[in-house]
């Protein structure tokens, strides 16, 4: 069965600082006006980050924007934690990876089957020296392409 699924926001830095070890994909607690505003592409990851309870885990720092045609509301906070739905067994396996040194960042916000989904990762952080490496490697590549290309 082919889904499709339409990427909303993605969290670009998160691939840069973190080396990305698995991922999970779960569901998020939105309000009614919040959907139309994330599908409207009125959602933000960049400084989101994922809080691990024995009970629930938490979207925190994602910010979506108010929905317009909702008219102003007077007690909306943007940036409030949300609930993600993750399996009981994600969420011990989540936990006890946590315990070890790890975290947990989100990377992408999209729609599948018309329900919208965050994909999230467990990551270790990289150190400077590593995202130097990486960058460096990167551009070695770029110039072999190049070289192929001219010769070519």
């Amino acid at each position: 069965m082919a889904s499709r699924m339409n990427v909303i926001a993605e969290n670009r830095s998160a691939r840069h600082d973190y080396e990305i070890l698995q991922t999970f994909e779960s569901g998020i607690v939105l309000l009614g006006h919040e959907v139309k505003s994330v599908k409207t592409r009125g959602m933000n990851l960049r400084g989101a980050y994922v809080r691990v309870t024995p009970r629930a885990a938490w979207l925190l720092g994602g910010h979506i924007a108010p929905y317009p045609p909702a008219g102003p509301l007077p007690s909306y906070d943007p940036g409030r934690s949300r609930k993600l739905l993750l399996k009981k067994r994600e969420l011990a396996g989540l936990l006890s990876r946590i315990q070890q040194g790890l975290t947990i960042v989100p990377l992408k916000v999209y729609t599948r089957l018309g329900k919208i989904k965050v994909e999230i990762a467990l990551a270790r952080g990289k150190k400077k020296f590593e995202k130097r490496a990486q960058i460096k490697k990167r551009e070695a590549e770029r110039n072999i392409r190049e070289s192929m290309k001219h010769k070519a």
